[in-house]
């Protein structure tokens, strides 16, 4: 039986869509060698371009580098999950957010061994135990990384951090990277204050 956090991390789902059959890279490049729009097509996925640079020991389909909050006219706060403890930090020491301040998430990240759809983030946002948020980003459809292209950035929407006397606090969260197979390719725990000044 699904958690209650599970269910308030599950993706949103648009009725009627149907996943594609999946494909491998190499079928993806023999397809329909002949048509020109869909090898501009391929071309715009990146398949084909660059040498392959998935590690072969390494099974994840998404490996993600790294997370960062960016706030303009500050430093960037850059958390590099390629360092060993880096997603236990992320909830045992929280960093502060300044109330009222205009902040962005950025995401980096590679694909390995296959074309990846319709990878989303999930955040749901607590406050004393009681849910204040749950947010959705559509990050989008990649191919594998490749010496041409060896990682992908996602900067998400911007967002404005709440204000007031009210909104000043502690605040956790739980977020996930998942795809539209269902498959989560990474779900971790962060926490942090927001507060009157940096």
């Amino acid at each position: 039986m699904a958690s209650h956090a599970d269910d308030d991390l599950a993706p949103s789902k648009t009725e009627g869509f149907k996943v594609g059959e999946q494909k491998t890279i190499e079928e993806y490049q023999q397809l329909d060698q002949n048509d020109e729009s869909l090898r501009r097509w391929k071309e715009s996925l990146g398949i084909g371009s660059g040498n392959a640079i998935a590690d072969p020991s390494d099974p994840r389909k998404v490996v993600v580098l790294s997370l960062a909050l960016e706030v303009e006219g500050r430093d960037d706060i850059v958390v590099d999950l390629r360092t060993p403890g880096a997603l236990d930090t992320l909830k045992s020491k929280p960093f502060t957010i300044k109330e009222g301040a205009m902040f962005r998430m950025k995401v980096q990240f590679k694909v390995q061994h296959q074309v990846l759809s319709g990878l989303k983030y999930l955040q749901v946002l607590k406050r004393k135990g009681i849910r204040v948020a749950k947010d959705e980003e559509m990050i989008g459809s990649y191919p594998p990384s490749t010496s041409d292209q060896p990682f992908y950035e996602k900067k998400f929407n911007s967002e404005e951090a709440p204000s007031g006397m009210m909104a000043r606090g502690h605040y956790d969260a739980v977020s996930k990277f998942i795809d539209d197979d269902d498959v989560t390719h990474l779900k971790f725990e962060w926490a942090f204050d927001i507060a009157k000044n940096w």
